[in-house]
């Protein structure tokens, strides 16, 4: 689903860099505050996440995409996620503005969890636009209508 939505928005034109966060080593935050004290909004940590800061600073839009384990993203998503705390300090990136969610699941109706991330992390805190949720479950993971669901709406991003 992701590489339709890929497809999608690289043919309308846009530049989509997608990062496998379970190909990853990234680190779950330390809590140590380093970032907001004598860091200045750089992480302690020196791993992989150190690429996706790179890409935060450049992107005008974050899509997340997820299975859903326990009504919630990946582990290793979360461990992303919650590192975006120093990309936040002390404000967000600059060109960073809007922002999506691709999940798949087994069963409907198990995506409150991700949702809730989704609203309070992105929505919130961070001040993005929402630019919509697509989820699929049990026989519409990678179904040709979902496919064809996020080529479109990958397209139809200008």
């Amino acid at each position: 689903m992701t590489e339709a939505f890929r497809k999608g928005a690289e043919s309308a034109g846009n530049t989509v860099t997608v990062i496998d966060v379970c190909r990853k080593k990234i680190g779950g935050c330390l809590a140590c505050e380093y970032c907001h004290t004598e860091g200045r909004g750089s992480c302690i940590q020196k791993d992989d996440m150190q690429q996706v800061y790179d890409l935060l600073r450049q992107a005008d839009m974050l899509v997340l995409a997820s299975p859903i384990y326990y009504h919630g993203l990946s582990g290793q998503l979360k461990c992303a996620i919650d590192r975006f705390y120093s990309a936040a300090y002390p404000q967000k990136p600059q060109k960073l503005s809007k922002v999506a969610m691709i999940l798949s699941s087994g069963a409907a109706n198990v995506y409150e969890g991700a949702l809730f991330s989704f609203r309070g992390d992105f929505l919130d805190y961070l001040g993005l636009e929402n630019m919509g949720v697509y989820t699929a479950h049990g026989s519409e993971n990678g179904s040709s209508a979902k496919l064809e669901e996020l080529r479109t709406f990958g397209a139809s991003l200008k």
